[in-house]
């Protein structure tokens, strides 16, 4: 019964986000398999979860829209999510509860809620902080970058990234309550969000303004993640030919995660 509630409420949920274009065709089927599993394997600790960095991240890309059309151009993904990046950001959670199912132990959970605390805070820190009116810094040199320059830090952003985790954290605390298999206090659980969710979001630009693969296009000069801008092909531009930027979101959420594995059992202990 519980794989039928997953896969039902995973069609509505990903049905309407394919509607109103937040995700593309293949995004929206790798949602309904991703929920189905997510509450079917799982319970509404996972599922539950999901949801809130889903709901809270794709009403985010929408506002403000006209201010972030010009940014988003420079970006290898966008608010319409495809399948890839759809497993990027929820792909490593999925696998975390199967792993619970098989063999039952917190660790998943800290685990998981490290990795959606991490792609949650990436993707507030990035929405929010296109909107700063004051522009990145490096997280590597700490000089000023061009907005939307992957590897770029902002204090908005950094502030929504904590946000972002905090946030994840507070739900799992409900979540688990809801669901009735306990665990950590609400504020251990906030500050596994917290802390794991900042740590694999400074993980990303770091990788992002070092190993990343980076485009710069000829037009307007500016360093990019597409193969074309300003309506012509742009040329290398540094970083690691096998490194998209889904490879950097999945290596960052391994870091966040690992993190919160270990401060989660300190906080359980």
């Amino acid at each position: 019964m519980d794989w039928i509630i997953g896969a039902v409420c995973a069609f509505i949920v990903a049905g309407a986000a394919y509607a109103k274009k937040s995700l593309t065709l293949s995004g929206c089927l790798a949602a309904v398999i991703m929920g189905t599993i997510y509450y079917g394997a799982g319970n509404l600790f996972w599922f539950g979860t999901l949801l809130l960095f889903f709901i809270t991240s794709t009403l985010f890309s929408k506002f403000r829209k006209d201010r972030k059309q010009e940014l988003e151009k420079s970006y290898a993904k966008t608010g319409n999510r495809d399948a890839g990046q759809v497993m990027a950001n929820g792909g490593i959670g999925m696998f975390l509860v199967l792993g619970n199912w098989i063999l039952p132990h917190p660790a998943w959970m800290y685990a998981f809620i490290g990795v959606m605390a991490t792609v949650t805070s990436d993707t507030w820190a990035t929405e929010w902080g296109s909107l700063s009116r004051k522009p990145p810094r490096s997280v590597v040199t700490w000089k000023v970058l061009t907005p939307g320059t992957s590897g770029g830090v902002s204090l908005l952003g950094t502030l929504a990234a904590a946000i972002g985790g905090a946030l994840i954290g507070v739900g799992a605390f409900f979540f688990s309550w809801i669901a009735g298999i306990g665990g950590l206090s609400l504020l251990s659980w906030t500050c596994v969000g917290l802390v794991g969710g900042l740590a694999g979001a400074f993980a990303d630009s770091y990788l992002g303004a070092t190993v990343q693969y980076m485009y710069r296009c000829t037009v307007c000069g500016r360093e990019v993640e597409v193969s074309e801008h300003c309506g012509h092909r742009t040329v290398r531009a540094r970083g690691w030919t096998w490194m998209s930027n889904d490879l950097v979101n999945v290596l960052s959420s391994v870091i966040g995660g690992c993190l919160a594995i270990g401060l989660g059992i300190i906080l359980a202990s």
